[in-house]
């Protein structure tokens, strides 16, 4: 008995100081932190004392001489060792979790990390108010907590972290009030570089105080209710707010159109010229001339418009069929069955082909129908009908679809011919491709003798869809943006040549029924963060929607909505937290890699990186289309040798090609 209570002492000696002595830091994520995140979340659950440090997800640790914990290399020691957490010279040195289906709030405890620098939270759904505690940390320099449900104000005390903070990201949230000033006057925030409150509910003045930083190179104020004063930056986003006045002198900084758009009461370069006088006229006298002047312009207008659409309406009706298209003569009044435009490669067909063709049903849209319609004289073609109320008068669309029906390239679907019916039924015509499946059928849907889609194959995609959009956006007379970018409007045959579908449809559209394909745009993932209303779109916003499709070719997943208990896929942010816990390869879809030597040598890696580039929240920064598609031909796969062979089936050999 003496020998058992002896043992039992050594025991309680043993353990009892390692359950006192567990690091401060895990103590605090596991009673404090982990429960204001959610403790049933998938993640989470890898913080708990029977997992090694290293495997706590979304964390990286150092120790008290801010030598990090190496947990790099999985066969370490230090990757299994499970006493590390009980360690105290051990602290919390980053938390990132974008992208982690994180609710709750950010609990007021994160401010007691003494060692906590960075702090990545974006694109999860944690609510409520930004502690004012954060800005008593002794240690955060990096913050982002973009793309949440934040509300309230941002507190003062965050310029509490002024000296070493970098950078304050709170972009996409519902935040609102003024954008807190440092209480400190002339505060110069030196080590300042990134400072990004766009989209949420800020008003009041701009916050000229970010002039003082003299580091910093990126503000991004887009997408407020605020009101401009004077500045002078390295970078700037400060599109759609109520701005008014006169641009300052930005010191001969270039800075694009797209970065003030939506503030209609600016003027000056890059936007149009101010009205005014340069002979001392004050600002009354000055009004009163644009007054005058505009008056006279109104009085001339009414008189000219008459005249100017009888002529125009004369001058289209002649158009030439190669350019602007040309009316059936069954229905070129408007009168009997409709009218038929035909364009360029749909000479041969009549209203009566079209009205007595028979249909099949192919795809529904919530903007219209398309079906395969077989002509009596054994052809086929490709009908959508748009949805009755959809499209905009007559006066409206019909620019817009003579624009449409002039586009030719190899990579677009061309429209051969539009048709109005005597009730305003509105179809267009389009070749029928047989054969043809969408990309998204291609990547997403198991059948049956479904080909290979290796990396050469998904390239060759790739580049094709890219060349098809830089021809809408530089290479027509007029350039066009896409607006419904997706793998549902990408057709590839059994040689993988891919053409884009729906090009510009949204301009035929009432401004309600654009704004739905906009919505559905950011159900499924698509939608550039900046676009606010379909008549906004532009090449940037196509650009970010290209950014995403190509990284649903690269890692073979759906972006947007699942229908599972997570709820959406951010691509962008899979790729950023497997870049953050150094797993980018096991990114890419598996199929992607057979027969790859080197993903570096073969542009997958530099694929990877273009995307992330086009899916860069700030639409200044992303890249145009002409600059993807030279990077695109820059890393093409280097044995491209069967890729003008037909397919091979899955059931044959997976050979790369």
């Amino acid at each position: 008995m003496a020998i058992s209570l002896f043992i039992i002492s050594i025991a309680l000696t043993l353990t009892l100081p390692l359950t006192l002595t567990i690091s401060t830091d895990v103590d605090l994520l596991l009673t404090t932190i982990k429960p204001s995140f959610s403790n049933n979340n998938i993640i989470l659950t890898t913080w708990n004392t029977s997992t090694p440090l290293c495997q706590w997800k979304g964390l990286k640790w150092v120790y008290t001489n801010q030598t990090p914990l190496p947990c790099t290399n999985i066969s370490s020691p230090h990757y299994s060792n499970l006493s590390l957490s009980k360690d105290n010279n051990i602290h919390l040195f980053s938390i990132q979790l974008p992208s982690a289906n994180l609710s709750g709030t950010l609990p007021k405890q994160l401010a007691d990390f003494t060692s906590l620098q960075s702090l990545y939270l974006s694109f999860n759904s944690i609510s409520g108010r930004i502690p004012v505690e954060l800005g008593y940390s002794a240690s955060l320099s990096d913050i982002d907590l973009g793309h949440n449900l934040l509300s309230g104000s941002v507190p003062v005390s965050i310029w509490n972290l002024c000296d070493r903070l970098i950078s304050i990201r709170v972009h996409g949230n519902l935040l609102s009030g003024s954008i807190p000033e440092p209480g400190v006057m002339n505060i110069s925030c030196d080590s300042l570089i990134y400072f990004d409150f766009g989209e949420n509910k800020f008003t009041g003045g701009f916050p000229e105080f970010v002039t003082g930083f003299k580091n910093v190179r990126e503000v991004d104020v887009s997408g407020n209710n605020l009101e401009l004063g004077g500045l002078s930056l390295n970078k700037l986003n400060v599109s759609y707010n109520n701005f008014s006045g006169v641009l300052p002198d930005f010191g001969g900084l270039k800075f694009g159109v797209e970065l003030f758009e939506g503030n209609g009461e600016l003027c000056g370069p890059p936007l149009k010229r101010c009205r005014g006088s340069s002979g001392g006229l004050g600002s009354g006298a000055v009004a009163g001339v644009v007054i005058g002047l505009m008056t006279g312009i109104v009085v001339l207008a009414s008189v000219l418009i008459g005249y100017s659409q009888r002529k125009k309406k004369n001058r289209d009706e002649e158009d030439d069929v190669f350019e602007d298209g040309e009316e059936d003569e069954n229905g070129a009044d408007g009168g009997g069955d409709g009218k038929l435009i035909i364009f360029q490669g749909g000479e041969h067909l009549t209203l009566e082909d079209v009205l007595n063709a028979t249909g099949q049903v192919m795809e529904k849209t919530n903007y219209g129908t398309t079906y395969k319609a077989k002509l009596a004289d054994g052809g086929t073609i490709a009908l959508r009908l748009l949805r009755e109320g959809s499209c905009k008068d007559d006066g409206l669309w019909l620019p817009s679809v003579k624009q449409l029906g002039r586009i030719r390239h190899e990579s677009l679907v061309p429209l051969r011919a539009f048709y109005e019916g005597k009730r305003g039924e509105k179809l267009l015509i389009y070749d029928y491709l047989p054969n043809n499946k969408t990309l998204h059928e291609l990547l997403h849907e198991a059948r049956p003798g479904k080909p290979v889609l290796n990396w050469a194959r998904r390239h060759k995609i790739a580049l094709a869809i890219a060349k098809g959009l830089a021809h809408l956006h530089s290479n027509t007379e007029a350039p066009i943006t896409h607006g419904n970018m997706r793998s549902r409007n990408v057709l590839v045959d059994d040689f993988f040549v891919a053409r884009l579908t729906d090009c510009g449809l949204y301009k035929l559209m009432i401004p309600a029924v654009a704004d739905e394909i906009l919505a559905a745009a950011k159900a499924d993932g698509y939608k550039a963060p900046e676009l606010q209303k379909m008549k906004h779109c532009n090449s940037r916003t196509d650009v970010y929607a290209f950014g995403i499709l190509l990284l649903e070719i690269l890692l073979g997943k759906k972006p947007g909505k699942t229908g599972t208990r997570d709820g959406f896929v951010d691509l962008p942010a899979v790729v950023k937290v497997a870049v953050l816990e150094e797993t980018t390869m096991e990114v890419f879809d598996v199929e992607i890699l057979k027969g790859i030597r080197s993903p570096m040598e073969d542009g997958l890696v530099q694929a990877l990186k273009l995307a992330m580039g086009c899916c860069a929240p700030v639409a200044a920064v992303r890249p145009s289309m002409d600059e993807v598609v030279k990077q695109l031909e820059e890393n093409r796969p280097r044995n491209r040798s069967a890729l003008y062979s037909p397919a091979e089936p899955r059931s044959g050999i997976d050979t790369p090609f």
